[in-house]
Parts: structure tokens; C-alpha cells; sequence
């Protein structure tokens, strides 16, 4: 199978799934008719389904039989309750199960799926919406070879693929998955400080967004260590070593490696 003849189904289909599903379809992988998903309130469903053209439907064992690759994407609370009545067709050979629920591996479906369901465990995160997504995956899966070829081809258009231990999983999420929001903060930030000095604020929300594109951007094309990458900006005695200072003094990179502490220790 490819891409081409490929469906995909969504079981749950809240922001996440909705970040996913525009993020295939704006990148030409699937169309939204070859699109289904099913969630808890059938009218909001129909709602959000409607621009990309994805198929609702009424339930997971509509999903499961229709879809080639199943994403898992509910609360963990519910996994249990909406993988008990589709085990066996979760497990028939030619099915692809994504998992992108929080903190579940592949070791937490082992009771709840049938031995032999080709299973993959990985988190995405919402820039995935528009083709710049990461995905972190859990190393181990039960994928056969083919299936993992074809879930590269399905997301590495739209997320870069990281593959981690298990054990590394969690803080690999967190980086890639909370520290959107952490960065929209530094942007907002960034902009409140231009608009003080007189910028325009839309200006200075695409000068701050452009910046942290570009940086990250000039990071993978090259692979310099981002400390030299801090010190090719500061000049001896120049403007933007007061700014590091300042930053500095104030506990900028602690403040950064606390933030995802808290998250690793569920404060």
C-alpha cells in the first residue's frame, strides 16, 4: 500500500487531530475524503470536519473498518473504553494503530490491544498544522517494515521524526510539544517590547515569528552548536552582548530548564 490508496481515520477528533489532518491534506498526502473521524459529539464533529472535507462518522468501529491507518487521539482515560469493542479490527495485519495519546507507550496497550495489532506510539505537535510539525515516536513499535516505510511517507511531509527510547519519550514530548507555547510567550514578549518602542504590533509579531523560523531553521541546515551560533551575533562591546547580559541576570535559561522540570515532574 501507499499513499495513494490510503485511509486514514481518526478516533477523536479534537485540536491535535485537527492540527494533523490540515497539516495532510494543505500538504498534498491525502485528500479530506479519504479522511474519517468519529468523536464524542457527532454535531461538533460534523462542524469540524466540514472545511477539509473529512468523513464524520458515528463511531470507532466505523473508523476502524474503514481506515487503513487508525489514530488513536482521545484522552488516556478513555483509551480502554474505545479500544475494547475494536480489538479485532484493530488487529487485522493489513491495519496500521497510531497512538498520539499523552503518556501512553507501547507497554500501556499490551492488555488493551490484541497481541499482533501493528502498533505506534508517537506525540505531535501543533505546528504539524502547517507542514513544520515534530513527531516524536517511541523507538520500539510492532510495525512490520513496510508499514513503517509507509508511516514515514504518510508524516515526514509535514513533521520531522524523531525516534527516542522509551524512557526518553516524555521529555522529548515536552520539549517539542509544550515549548510551543512556551516560544508563542517569548514572541509575545519580544513584540510587547517593540510595540514600547514604537513598532507596529503585526510588524513586530512577523519580525519576532520570522526570527525564531529562521534561527531554528539556520540550526538544522548547519548543525552549529546554538552557543556559537549566540556568539556569532555578539560583537565585543557590542548591542546584542547587553541583551545576552541582561538575560543572563535575570535567569533566562533557568528559568527555560525549570519550565520543563516542572512538566517532567508534573508539579
Amino acid at each position: 500500500m501507499n499513499t495513494d490508496s490510503l485511509t486514514l481515520g481518526f478516533i477523536g477528533y479534537g485540536n491535535m487531530a485537527q492540527a494533523m489532518a490540515q497539516g495532510l491534506v494543505d500538504a498534498g498526502v491525502l485528500p479530506g475524503g479519504r479522511i474519517v473521524a468519529c468523536a464524542a459529539h457527532y454535531d461538533r464533529l460534523v462542524e469540524r470536519t466540514a472545511q477539509l472535507g473529512v468523513r464524520p462518522m458515528h463511531s470507532g468501529t466505523e473508523v476502524a473498518a474503514a481506515a487503513d491507518l487508525v489514530i488513536l487521539a482521545v484522552k488516556p482515560e478513555q483509551v480502554a473504553q474505545v479500544c475494547e469493542p475494536i480489538r479485532h479490527e484493530l488487529a487485522d495485519p493489513d491495519r496500521m494503530v497510531l497512538s498520539v495519546v499523552g503518556g501512553m507507550t507501547l507497554e500501556d496497550y499490551a492488555d488493551l490491544l490484541e497481541e499482533g495489532t501493528h502498533l505506534i506510539c508517537a506525540i505531535p505537535n501543533t505546528p504539524i498544522s502547517v507542514g513544520q510539525g515534530v513527531l516524536v515516536t517511541q523507538e520500539d513499535d510492532t510495525l512490520t517494515d513496510q508499514q513503517r516505510e509507509l508511516f514515514t511517507q504518510v508524516f515526514d511531509p509535514v513533521a520531522m521524526i524523531e525516534r527516542l527510547p522509551r524512557e526518553l519519550v516524555s521529555v522529548g514530548t515536552t520539549i517539542a510539544g509544550c515549548a510551543p507555547a512556551y516560544t508563542a510567550m517569548y514572541m509575545e514578549a519580544l513584540a510587547d517590547a517593540g510595540v514600547e518602542h514604537g513598532l507596529p504590533r503585526q510588524a513586530a509579531y512577523r519580525l519576532a515569528a520570522r526570527m525564531v523560523e529562521g534561527t531554528g531553521a539556520l540550526y538544522l541546515a548547519t548543525g552549529t552548536n546554538p552557543g556559537a551560533m549566540k556568539d556569532a551575533v555578539c560583537s565585543p562591546g557590542g548591542t546584542t552582548i547587553k541583551g545576552v547580559a541582561s538575560l543572563e541576570k535575570h535567569g533566562f535559561r533557568g528559568a527555560v530548564i525549570e519550565a520543563i522540570d516542572a512538566v517532567e515532574r508534573g508539579d
